[in-house]
């Protein structure tokens, strides 16, 4: 299930110049489009973690996949920009349901080693995104965009069936049966929660606008195909897959804090390393170790929250965590697009975007010298 709703949120990506040339739309436009996605994945977090407080966990799972579903029909016969957006930001709802039920209920079924298994789920999620893009361009030549939507819908049937089924026979954990209070979680938890969206939020809306718009990037500045951009999108996403999975293991041995910093200061000099970056060669190695880093930061946050949230706040302080840090994320295609109309460059975009992380990073640096920044949650 999870490789289903994140092979959804991250297929705009690839599709962003075939949408804009059928549907005749500016930049900024198919932009938005892309950015109603994560803002579908963004708005539903809060409500549904107060779902679960009423709901078990595995119900919520199985909504998501039956949103899933029926959403990946819808965008499939879009007839027009509008019906598309409704569809991207259904899409989206379903990745937004699917994951605030999901991680607490996977760090709770491995509560010993829950770094470990949230690498292990997020690996599953990534390969989907190193996945899309060439199940994109082979689809795009033999069934057209539509067909990428129609196969999504079908196997997101088949995949939601299965889990119910499942589901049904299976001993699941009762540590969030005592999480119950939704605001109480958030008047107990607001520190760490608050850090947590401070480190992602920025940094998820550089990333956001940067993976949406790297098959276009790579075409328009670096002299190269925009079918080689579409491979390059694939070396970015890929190179997630061990990120996920080496980063989950050392966030159960190192100290969180340390880590997502360093991580967060390596994106930076990344992402202005791409910018500088001419010939294949180079491009390719600077991918790879950009996709690397930035996919460990997600692991690496997640088991800060998950690992020290007691049992009666995690699945709520998480949701409130997580809806906070997408909402500031899901922009990011949407701001590079209109800044690509108003004729910026896409390298002066990004370099700027650098520098206005390398602010938030030296804020963040400082607090944590002055141990202002929690290192986890309130236990008792």
């Amino acid at each position: 299930m999870v490789f289903l709703v994140n092979f959804a949120r991250v297929v705009f990506a690839p599709l962003l110049e075939p949408l804009k040339h059928e549907f005749l739309v500016s930049d900024a436009t198919i932009g938005l489009v892309a950015s109603l996605v994560w803002l579908g994945s963004a708005l539903p977090r809060i409500p549904t973690g107060y779902l679960l407080t009423r709901i078990e966990r595995h119900y919520v799972v199985l909504g998501a996949g039956v949103v899933l579903t029926v959403s990946s029909g819808l965008t499939a016969f879009a007839p027009s920009v509008p019906l598309l957006a409704v569809g991207a930001f259904s899409m989206g709802v379903s990745s937004a349901v699917y994951f605030i039920a999901a991680n607490p209920l996977v760090s709770e079924l491995y509560p010993e080693r829950v770094g470990r298994a949230l690498g292990i789920h997020g690996t599953a999620s990534q390969l989907a995104a190193a996945i899309a893009p060439v199940f994109v361009g082979v689809t795009l030549t033999v069934v057209g965009w539509r067909g990428v939507f129609e196969l999504l819908a079908a196997v997101a049937a088949v995949v939601t069936a299965v889990f119910f089924a499942v589901a049904r026979r299976t001993d699941l954990p009762e540590a969030g049966v005592a999480d119950r209070d939704f605001l109480t979680a958030f008047r107990r938890q607001w520190p760490i929660i608050l850090s947590g969206v401070a480190i992602i939020g920025a940094t998820g809306l550089v990333w956001n606008g940067l993976f949406n718009w790297y098959p276009s990037y790579i075409s328009q500045t670096k002299g190269l195909s925009l079918e080689t951009g579409r491979t390059l999108l694939t070396v970015l996403f890929a190179a997630g897959v061990p990120a996920f999975w080496l980063t989950g293991r050392l966030a159960d041995r190192l100290p969180h804090v340390p880590l997502m910093l360093s991580i967060l200061g390596s994106f930076i000099v990344c992402l202005v390393s791409l910018t500088l970056a001419q010939g294949l060669a180079a491009i390719v190695g600077i991918s790879l170790v950009l996709g690397y880093v930035i996919h460990s930061l997600f692991p690496a946050l997640d088991t800060y929250l998950l690992d020290s949230l007691p049992d009666e706040n995690r699945a709520s302080a998480y949701a409130m965590y997580s809806g906070l840090a997408m909402i500031g994320q899901a922009g990011g295609s949407s701001l590079v697009g209109t800044l690509l109309d108003a004729q910026f460059a896409f390298d002066t975009i990004f370099r700027t975007l650098a520098v206005g992380l390398f602010a938030i990073l030296a804020v963040l640096l400082a607090l944590h010298r002055t141990d202002r920044l929690p290192t986890g949650a309130v236990t008792s």
